[in-house]
């Protein structure tokens, strides 16, 4: 069959600045934020029309640093604990043949910057200047299948281990400096971030400090138990 070429339509600027710590799918950490760029010539003001009565998008995209990685016909999904391989089409997983995602999010608002259109997303799943495929209207009437099933991935609330999230008088005090300054509400993203807890199953035994990038800023946490505590923040230059 003849190979097809697909061009990035645009480019997205995200609070997640490497992988460690992004939410297994999107909506799960709702104040995680992003903009999504159009690149020329997707930038046109009759392309986006009447995309803004929409509350939230399906965007599709490349997992940009998979891509050299390669693909498998079977991956280990975090929802069985990394313990038991399924086929990699019965995942989500970015080493797939094509490292093509998907991601229903909350469309904020759509303003037009320095010759070009720029999307605010909230509820985001996506790795920094991820390159983005195509962007459609998410319409509750036929995506959201009330009579779906979630085989091995189901999730209920009730069964996710309670997580207590603490800050140190200083991380306290760097966030509500840092949240003065850029508007960016760097606690509420990290307590959401590690409700979550963010650590692969291979971490999870033998180590107890950890760390990741929110934005521009470094976070370091140590885990008690199901407590989180947020030792130090930091902006790295």
């Amino acid at each position: 069959m003849k190979s097809i070429s697909i061009r990035p339509i645009g480019v997205i600027h995200s609070c997640f600045t490497e992988k460690f710590g992004i939410p297994r799918q999107s909506g799960m950490v709702k104040s995680a934020t992003a903009f999504l760029e159009l690149l020329p010539p997707f930038n046109r003001e009759e392309m986006v029309r009447e995309l803004d009565s929409f509350s939230h998008i399906w965007v599709h995209f490349l997992f940009h640093q998979a891509v050299e990685e390669g693909w498998k016909p079977t991956v280990r999904p975090p929802w069985l604990g990394g313990k038991k391989r399924v086929g990699v089409f019965a995942t989500r997983s970015p080493h797939r043949p094509n490292h093509m995602g998907i991601s229903a999010v909350k469309l904020i608002d759509i303003k037009r910057e320095k010759k070009t259109y720029v999307l605010s997303l909230a509820g985001i799943d996506f790795l920094d200047q991820t390159q983005v495929l195509d962007i459609k209207p998410y319409i509750p009437y036929s995506d959201c299948v009330g009579t779906a099933t979630e085989g091995y991935a189901r999730y209920v609330e009730r069964d996710r281990p309670e997580i207590e999230v603490v800050f140190s008088k200083e991380a306290t005090l760097f966030c509500i400096t840092y949240e003065q300054k850029t508007g960016r509400k760097i606690r509420l993203l990290t307590e959401e971030v590690l409700m979550q807890d963010p650590r692969p199953a291979s971490q999870k035994e033998g180590r107890s400090e950890f760390g990741m990038m929110l934005w521009d800023i470094n976070i370091r946490w140590q885990v008690k138990g199901r407590q989180f505590e947020v030792l130090e923040c930091w902006k790295v230059q």
